[in-house]
């Protein structure tokens, strides 16, 4: 436990810290965020803004994470080196798009298909890593399994693997760019992500304590290292805490895709490693809806301008809309809401979905133990 608390510390001290340094040394680079002309004219005045700060947050709670397993003279774990395998391979892919945008000074980096290969790259080496017989425990439990999972493993949906890593890719993929599409506002990605990365801290210190490994009882979760992954999880919080300092509005720095690629994959590794994957689905309410809202446009868009007979069937006109603009809190911008009223909206939102995540993970434990 001693663990948690030194890597959650130690973590937000230096993104607190860094950050300031990062925002200085990025300013002088001239490494400042391109806005898109078609975006809400309010965000041209954050055109300048140093972005790429989520470097600071991976490096902040790794520099955090592994200086509280050297305080407490504990080994890292297995399942903690491929969450920093996700946490610095997905940082590291938005840290190329966002590097090739402040270069051009364009809003567009890396194409759409060079970004999705390079987070395919990093979701099947994890993938194949966290199901690999090299990484199993002397209990015969890999940091992933080939079950799907809601609070623990379906026993009856088991997968072949070559389909398990599939899953992995689509969560880790979608994860990743749901946190992407959120990162829109002064706040709103870090904010969020603290709440989520809270909320796997206490699963895993729960995980712990009633593991099957300790003969807690017929409901025990067969997971490898919570314990380890509850430092990794402090350790993001309280770099994502230090970050939030300087990113709240107005923001003097942005995460950029460095930062949300980041946290999104780290949310996936968590999802995965916990056996609670669809439980993410309702932890990470505000991500998915946000996500959701990109695809109802899009997908309607696209049948608005389809054939005459379409738009009679699904009763709408040419250039159709559901929303003003997307992603979702980009329409209540242009509904006329304060961008400060919106973060902190969407950050209750993230509250009570968190805690009914939370309250059906308990819940299930207390109904399975009576």
């Amino acid at each position: 436990m001693r663990a948690i608390l030194f890597g959650g510390g130690l973590s937000l001290l230096i993104s607190l810290l860094g950050t300031r340094y990062a925002i200085r040394f990025f300013t002088k680079q001239g490494f400042g965020q391109p806005i898109r002309d078609d975006g809400p004219t309010t965000h041209h005045t954050k055109r300048g803004t140093p972005t790429m700060g989520g470097a600071v947050i991976v490096l902040a709670a790794v520099v955090g994470y592994l200086a509280a397993k050297l305080i407490t003279g504990q080994a890292p774990s297995a399942s903690a080196w491929l969450l920093i395998l996700l946490l610095v391979g997905l940082g590291g892919v938005g840290f190329l798009d966002d590097f090739l945008k402040v270069s051009r000074q364009h809003n567009l980096g890396l194409r759409s298909r060079a970004k999705m290969i390079g987070q395919t790259l990093v979701a099947v080496v994890f993938g194949f890593l966290a199901l690999s017989p090299v990484l199993q425990d002397d209990r015969g439990w890999r940091p992933a399994s080939d079950h799907i999972s809601f609070i623990r493993d379906y026993d009856r949906f088991a997968l072949p693997t070559i389909l398990a890593i599939v899953l992995i890719w689509l969560i880790v993929t979608g994860t990743s760019n749901a946190v992407n599409l959120a990162d829109g506002l002064d706040g709103l990605a870090a904010g969020s992500s603290i709440l989520v990365f809270a909320a796997y801290t206490l699963v895993n210190i729960w995980q712990n304590s009633q593991s099957c490994a300790l003969e807690a009882g017929p409901k025990c979760y067969e997971v490898r290292d919570p314990l380890d992954l509850a430092v990794v999880a402090a350790s993001i919080t309280g770099a994502c805490f230090g970050f939030l300092w300087w990113n709240a509005s107005p923001a003097q720095i942005i995460m950029g895709d460095t930062g949300s690629l980041a946290l999104g994959g780290a949310m996936a590794g968590f999802a995965i490693m916990t056996r609670t994957e669809l439980l993410l689905l309702i932890i990470g309410g505000l991500f998915v809806s946000i996500t959701l809202s990109v695809m109802i446009q899009v997908s309607v868009f696209k049948l608005s301008r389809a054939s005459g007979l379409v738009r009679s069937v699904f009763k709408i006109q040419a250039g159709h809309r559901v929303f003003r603009m997307t992603p979702l809190h980009h329409h209540f911008e242009m509904l006329g809401w304060e961008q400060v009223t919106i973060v902190i909206r969407f950050w209750i939102i993230t509250g009570l979905a968190v805690a009914t995540g939370l309250g059906i993970f308990y819940a299930e434990w207390v109904a399975g133990i009576g």
